[in-house]
């Protein structure tokens, strides 16, 4: 299917899309304020051991201290020596899940105290960005992505990517890796399909000096710090996302028209001719109608074109994506229309799930389905949707009640860590109390009061929102001239325009 990438840039804000057959399919944000970190290397200090949670904290030169778990600490990892792991060039590469290469999947039986001393100097990579309340999650096992391989300085592994299927070009890959004989591991990428023994050398020998110029800024700067920073993010989109099927990439700024021409110049020079200079008065992005795509992705409910809809709601580690028939009433009978808005949902949710670019745990509420052929039937379907995506999702059976578990790999926040913030008004939580629960919590109060008002010759004024006040005097009078009788004084009200809907004061005047 044909596809296009739309580069729009403004001063503090550069966004891409990935737009296939007319659809939003991948989207990438990038602000100046704040920069993805994923990918930088820094010279870091371990500030603290926790022995009792096998992690540590790292000094790497930001406000907060990242966090680093004895998972993705190498083994071999000693603060006197030169960063870089010696190894032997005559060992054979050895073949390897990708996953296991980059992951922190690996099996430590060294306890973290016995790894690391708090003050030690230690090279890192950023995996994941800060994230609320969370500092920077640290890796010590160094990979740089280039066109076709992901290179491991520090590892002497071989990988291919899961998405090359054909055993024939897996096995014609590993033969060239092999007799290239890099000094560290390499992961062929996706893009390194057909790619030629001349490609792989030429990417492999600048990610190698590439990795010696990290290690030798690593041994200069003396203090915690970035000693390496990932590419732009447009640039990091060509890298990564550039393939045969697009046929346009547009780009709105003259500046980084010629940045983005010239890096594809030197890294693709096949794909230089698909590079165009955007010059129309209509924005790029109000070309597929972008924009809209990105707010529909920001609600909390999703219609289906059935007339179903999903509502997704997304906390700190955990998404929760719930499905309902809505409007739709099907044509032939119930378990049938349950299957089809079922079936409809799961294309929705695997494309809100790329472009929201949500990570952590997933749970999907489906409409409970009676016949366990339906239930296999939808989870086959979503697991063959969440298969396209380029982020690694896991998903796990079914439950009884319609329940299924998914795990995405995240990486950077979520479109609506990057687009919003929390509501100040409810301060996040998403809902504020209702005008007659505030209106009873303010009689209990005066409730409370009648013993210390008692013998005094007040009266009573209580601040508080318009809202409040109309609701007392519309519903609650009966209520308000019970406590005027205990009280034995007059209550009056004064409005605050400025107060929250669930502030108040009282004052006896």
């Amino acid at each position: 299917m044909a596809a296009e990438i739309l580069i729009n840039v403004r001063p503090q804000e550069t966004r891409v899309a990935y737009v296939e057959g007319g659809i939003l399919t991948d989207l990438k944000i990038e602000r100046k304020t704040s920069p993805t970190l994923v990918g930088s290397i820094h010279r870091g200090t371990v500030s603290r051991v926790l022995p009792g949670m096998q992690a540590a904290f790292v000094d790497i030169g930001l406000d907060k201290a990242a966090f680093l778990y004895v998972g993705d600490i190498r083994e071999d990892l000693d603060s006197d020596s030169y960063p870089y792991t010696d190894m032997d060039r005559d060992e054979p590469l050895v073949e390897e899940e990708e996953d296991k290469l980059i992951s922190s999947t690996h099996g430590h039986k060294t306890p973290i105290q016995e790894l690391l001393k708090e003050g030690q100097s230690i090279l890192v990579q950023v995996a994941k960005d800060p994230l609320g309340t969370k500092g920077a999650r640290l890796t010590t096992h160094i990979s740089l992505p280039g066109r076709f391989v992901v290179y491991l300085p520090t590892v002497r592994h071989l990988g291919i990517s899961r998405r090359i299927e054909s055993d024939e070009e897996r096995e014609r890959l590993r033969k060239l890796v092999q007799k290239l004989n890099p000094p560290g591991g390499v992961i062929v990428r996706t893009a390194g399909e057909g790619a030629t023994e001349e490609q792989l050398r030429t990417d492999i020998e600048y990610l190698d000096r590439l990795s010696k110029e990290v290690f030798k800024n690593y041994e200069k700067k003396k203090t915690p710090g970035m000693i390496h920073q990932e590419i732009d993010v447009e640039l990091r989109a060509l890298r990564d996302l550039m393939n045969e099927d697009v046929s346009t990439v547009w780009v709105d700024d003259v500046e980084v028209h010629k940045k983005v021409s010239k890096f594809v110049n030197q890294l693709m020079p096949k794909y230089k001719q698909n590079i165009v200079l955007y010059e129309e008065k209509k924005p790029l992005f109000d070309l597929y109608d972008v924009d809209i795509e990105i707010s529909r992705s920001m609600d909390r409910k999703i219609w289906l074109k059935s007339g179903g809809y999903i509502v997704i709601d997304e906390a700190e580690a955990l998404v929760v994506i719930d499905v309902n028939t809505g409007r739709f009433v099907g044509k032939k009978d119930l378990e049938d229309t349950i299957l089809k808005t079922n079936l409809e949902a799961i294309r929705e949710i695997a494309h809100q799930l790329r472009i929201r670019n949500c990570g952590g745990i997933i749970i999907v509420d489906f409409i409970d389905m009676e016949k366990e052929s339906h239930r296999e039937k939808v989870l086959e379907a979503l697991t063959e949707e969440v298969s396209k995506d380029r982020a690694r999702t896991n998903v796990m059976s079914m439950s009884s009640l319609g329940l299924v578990e998914m795990t995405r790999k995240r990486i950077r926040p979520s479109l609506i860590k990057t687009l919003c913030e929390p509501c100040e008004y409810c301060e996040g939580k998403g809902y504020v109390k209702r005008k007659s629960t505030v209106s009873n919590e303010i009689f209990r109060e005066l409730e409370r009061d009648i013993g210390n008002a008692a013998g005094k010759k007040t009266n009573i004024v209580i601040h508080c929102h318009s809202g409040v006040v109309d609701w007392i005097y519309e519903t609650e009078g009966d209520t308000l001239e019970h406590i005027e009788q205990k009280l034995g004084r007059s209550i009056a009200f004064k409005i605050e325009p400025q107060y929250h809907i669930e502030q108040y004061e009282i004052f006896y005047v």
